[in-house]
C-alpha cells in the first residue's frame, strides 16, 4: 500500500475510485490488464489520501445533483478500507451535499455503512451493486479467495433490501468449464430472487481476457485446475472474449427467471435507472 495525491477525483462520468489496485485476488480480474497503465504492483494498492478534499471540491462546483458511481476499477472495501475509512469519508460527502450514490462491491463490509446509505437513499438514490459468481462456496474461496463469501453478499443483499435499498447483481464472469453449469446458476438466481434485487447485469456467459489479466488467470488455472490452461488455448486461442458452450441454454434458463420474478435484465435500462438521479426531498415538497 502506498500513499498519492491525486489531482482529480471525480470522472467526466461522475465516478470516482479511491483506490487502484486490488487485494480480492479474484483470478479473472480484469483490472490487472496492460490497457489501463498501472505502474505499480496490482497488490500494491495506491491510495488517494485526498480523495474526500477532492470530491468535495468537485461536487461544490456541480451546477446539478446527479449520481456518484464507484467500484468500477476498484473494490471501494477492499480490506485496508476497514481501518483506512476512505470510502466511508466519501459517501459522506455523497449524503451531506445531497447527491445520489450508486456503489459496487463484493464485501459485506459496506453493511458498516448502512447508516449512511439508507440516508441517502431517504433523500435521493441508493442503489447497491454487487457481484455473484459462483455459489459453491469452496469454488468461491479459489476464485475470489479475498472476498466475502457468495453466502455473505446474499446476506448482504438482504440487508439492503430489508432497509428499501434497491440493489443489483452483476451476474459475470462466468468461466467456461469452471462455474458455467446449470446448477450454479440456478442457485445464484434463487438467491437474487430470495434477496429482492431490482435488476441483473448479464452480458452473456462466458469472460473476457486480455494481455496481462490472461496471464494471471493462466497460472492460477494451473495451479487449481490443471489442464486447463491448455483447453482454454485450444478452444478460445487469444479471443478478448470468451463464451461459454453452455451460453444459450444457461441464457434461457436465466430469463425465464427473471421474467417470472420481475427482474431488470435489459442492461441499457438498468443503467439508465442507475445514473437517474432523484431528489426525494423535492418530490415531497411537491406533494
Amino acid at each position: 500500500m502506498h500513499f498519492v495525491k491525486a489531482k482529480s477525483i471525480l470522472s467526466s462520468k461522475n465516478g470516482i475510485n479511491i483506490y487502484r489496485g486490488c487485494s480480492h485476488g479474484c483470478i479473472y480480474c480484469d483490472s490487472r490488464s496492460i490497457c489501463y497503465n498501472m505502474s505499480h504492483s496490482f497488490e500494491d494498492i495506491e491510495v488517494k489520501e485526498n480523495a474526500p478534499e477532492l470530491l468535495r471540491n468537485a461536487l461544490i462546483k456541480k451546477r446539478q445533483k446527479c449520481m456518484i458511481g464507484t467500484g468500477s476499477m476498484t473494490d471501494p472495501y477492499i480490506p485496508i478500507e476497514k481501518e483506512l475509512r476512505y470510502t466511508r469519508k466519501c459517501i459522506e460527502i455523497i449524503d451531506e451535499m445531497n447527491f445520489g450514490l450508486t456503489i459496487l462491491t463484493k464485501s459485506s463490509l459496506i453493511l458498516r455503512d448502512l447508516d449512511i446509505l439508507k440516508n441517502i437513499n431517504k433523500n435521493s438514490k441508493c442503489v447497491v451493486q454487487m457481484t455473484l459468481t459462483t455459489f459453491d462456496e469452496k469454488l468461491c474461496k479459489i476464485l475470489e479467495p479475498n472476498t466475502s463469501s457468495t453466502y455473505e453478499r446474499f446476506k448482504t443483499l438482504e440487508a439492503m433490501h430489508d432497509a428499501n435499498i434497491p440493489t443489483i447483481v452483476w451476474l459475470c464472469p462466468i468461466l467456461p468449464y469452471i462455474n458455467d453449469s446449470e446448477e450454479n446458476l440456478i442457485c445464484i438466481l434463487d438467491y437474487c430472487v430470495r434477496a429482492g434485487v431490482k435488476g441483473i447485469i448479464c452480458y452473456g456467459f462466458g469472460m473476457t481476457l486480455r494481455d496481462g489479466s490472461r496471464e494471471y488467470f493462466y497460472q492460477k488455472l494451473d495451479k487449481h485446475f490443471p489442464g486447463l490452461k491448455e483447453r482454454y488455448i485450444r478452444d478460445f486461442g487469444d479471443s478478448y472474449i470468451v463464451t461459454s458452450p453452455n451460453n444459450q441454454k444457461l441464457t434461457d434458463i436465466f430469463l425465464n427467471v427473471c421474467r417470472k420474478h420481475d427482474i431488470m435484465t435489459d442492461v441499457k435500462s438498468i443503467f439508465k435507472y442507475l445514473s437517474a438521479y432523484e431528489d426525494k426531498n423535492f418530490e415531497q415538497l411537491r406533494f
